[in-house]
C-alpha cells in the first residue's frame, strides 16, 4: 500500500497532481465493495470529483493550447497531442478542447464546474453551443442554457437548446438550410447550395464511394497545411482547395485504387483506397473504365524506383508506391493521411541518403520539418512489414522536469 502525505494549502500544483495520481493508482487496484448501495453512492461521489478534475484539466489544456507547447514535443496541433500522446478518442478531444478554449468566455460555467456545482457533461454542452457565437451572444447563451440546467433538463436536451440557438442566429442572418435531406438516400451523390445575404454561399451534400474517392484524390493533396504557421482548420483548407480546383489552378485528378487483377476481370474481392477505405468490386471496375489504369510495379521492372544520388526528388512512380505502403505519416502517433504527406529521405539527402524506394518514407510537412530541425527527437525503426516508423522523443531536459513516479512510488510531502 502506498502512502501520501500532502499539505493541501502549501503544496504546489505539481505535487497535488502527483498525489492524485498515486491515489488514483491505489483506487483502481481495489475491488468494488460488496454493497451495491455503497457502490452507487461511491459512483456519484467519484463522478463529482472527476468533474472537478476536468475543470483543472481544462485549465492545463487551455494554457498548453494557447502557448503551442505541444509543438516543442513534435505535435503539430493540440488535437494531435491529445489524440496521440494521451490516447483520447476524437469526441473526447473535441469536448475537452472546446471547454478549454471557451471557459474564459463562460465565467459562470467555469466557476460552477470548479466548485462541483455543474457536471462536466453540462459544461462541455454549453461550451460547444457557444463555440461559433460572438462574445455578446455567448454570454446570453450561457445564461439561457444554465437556466435550462437549473430547470432540470438533461445534457442532451440542453444540447438541443444550444443547436436551436445556432439555428435562430442562422435564420436571422439568412443562412438557414432547407430540411428533408434524409429523403434523398445514399445511392446517388447530391449537393445543395444556399446563397446568403452577403453574397456568400452555403454548401451541403453527400458523395457516394466513387465520387468521394475522386473528391479525396483531387482535394486532399491541395488541402494540406501550407506550413507550421498555417492556422486554418481542415474545413478552411478544404474550401481553399475546392476554390483552386474550380478556378482551374490544380493538377489532374489522381485516385489510387488497390485491387487484385481478378477484381478487374469480374471477381468479388473488394478493392481499397490507400487509406484502407473499401471499394466494392463493381464500383472499382466502373472507376477503372472511367479513368486510365496504370499498373503499379513494386520493383525495378518498367518503373524507376531506384534513382540513386543523381535525383533528389522522388518520381511520381515512387510516390505512388509509397502511398500504397504508408496509409499515414511515418511518425507512429501521426494520423495525417499518406496522400497529404511529403516524400522524406529517411537518413537525409544532405547526409548522403539516395533517392531509392527503400530509403524513402512518407512524412507530413510538419514532422518532415521537425525531423530536420530536431533530429535528436526522432527515433527511426522499422515495423514487421519493413516500413519505416518514426517515434517522437521528449525534448532535451523534459524528462528531468517530470516528477511523476511509476506505480508503487512513495511520495511524501509536508509543509
Amino acid at each position: 500500500m502506498q502512502s501520501v502525505t500532502v499539505d493541501l494549502e502549501g503544496a504546489s500544483t505539481m505535487e497535488l497532481v502527483n498525489a492524485l495520481s498515486v491515489i488514483a493508482t491505489e483506487l483502481a487496484q481495489r475491488e468494488a465493495p460488496e454493497s451495491a448501495a455503497a457502490c452507487l453512492e461511491l459512483t456519484e461521489d467519484l463522478a463529482a470529483a472527476c468533474d472537478m478534475q476536468e475543470s483543472a484539466l481544462a485549465g492545463f489544456i487551455g494554457r498548453a493550447d494557447a502557448t503551442g507547447e505541444m509543438r516543442r514535443w513534435g505535435y503539430p496541433s493540440t488535437q494531435s497531442w491529445l489524440r496521440s500522446r494521451l490516447g483520447m478518442r476524437d469526441h473526447r478531444v473535441k469536448e475537452r478542447l472546446a471547454l478549454a478554449r471557451q471557459r474564459h468566455r463562460l465565467p459562470t460555467v467555469a466557476r460552477m464546474l470548479a466548485a462541483g456545482e455543474l457536471s462536466y457533461g453540462y459544461a462541455t454542452t454549453v461550451a460547444d453551443s457557444v463555440a461559433r457565437l460572438d462574445d455578446v451572444e455567448a454570454a446570453k447563451a450561457e445564461a439561457f442554457l444554465l437556466e435550462k440546467v437549473h430547470e432540470g433538463f438533461s445534457a442532451g436536451k440542453v444540447a438541443s437548446f444550444g443547436r436551436r440557438i445556432r439555428d435562430v442566429i442562422a435564420e436571422r442572418d439568412g443562412t438557414d438550410e432547407a430540411p428533408g435531406d434524409a429523403r434523398r438516400g445514399y445511392d446517388k451523390s447530391w449537393i445543395t447550395t444556399t446563397r446568403s445575404l452577403d453574397g456568400g454561399r452555403y454548401v451541403k451534400g453527400w458523395l457516394n464511394a466513387e465520387d468521394a474517392a475522386i473528391w479525396d484524390g483531387t482535394l486532399a493533396p491541395l488541402a494540406k497545411p501550407a506550413g507550421p504557421d498555417d492556422r486554418r482548420d481542415v474545413a478552411e483548407r478544404t474550401a481553399a482547395a475546392l476554390s483552386s480546383v474550380l478556378s482551374g489552378g490544380h493538377k489532374s485528378t489522381k485516385v489510387t485504387v488497390i485491387c487484385d487483377l481478378e477484381t478487374l476481370t469480374g471477381g468479388n474481392a473488394p478493392a481499397r483506397l490507400t487509406d484502407g477505405t473499401p471499394i466494392p468490386a463493381p464500383q472499382a471496375r466502373r472507376m477503372a473504365l472511367a479513368a486510365g489504369v496504370s499498373p503499379l510495379l513494386l520493383g525495378r521492372g518498367n518503373t524507376p524506383l531506384y534513382l540513386g544520388y543523381r535525383e533528389r526528388f522522388a518520381s511520381a512512380a515512387q510516390r505512388q508506391v509509397l502511398e500504397t505502403l504508408y496509409p499515414t505519416c511515418a511518425v507512429s502517433d501521426c494520423e495525417t493521411p499518406g496522400t497529404l504527406c511529403e516524400v522524406d529521405h529517411v537518413n537525409g539527402w544532405a547526409l548522403g541518403s539516395p533517392t531509392d524506394i527503400d530509403q524513402l518514407a512518407l512524412c507530413c510537412g510538419w514532422h518532415n520539418r521537425f525531423k530536420h530541425a530536431s533530429p535528436n527527437q526522432i527515433d527511426i525503426g522499422k515495423d514487421r512489414n519493413g516500413r519505416y516508423v518514426y517515434r517522437l522523443l521528449p525534448p532535451p531536459g523534459a524528462s528531468a522536469n517530470r516528477t511523476n513516479g511509476p506505480p508503487g512510488t512513495r511520495l511524501d510531502w509536508a509543509a
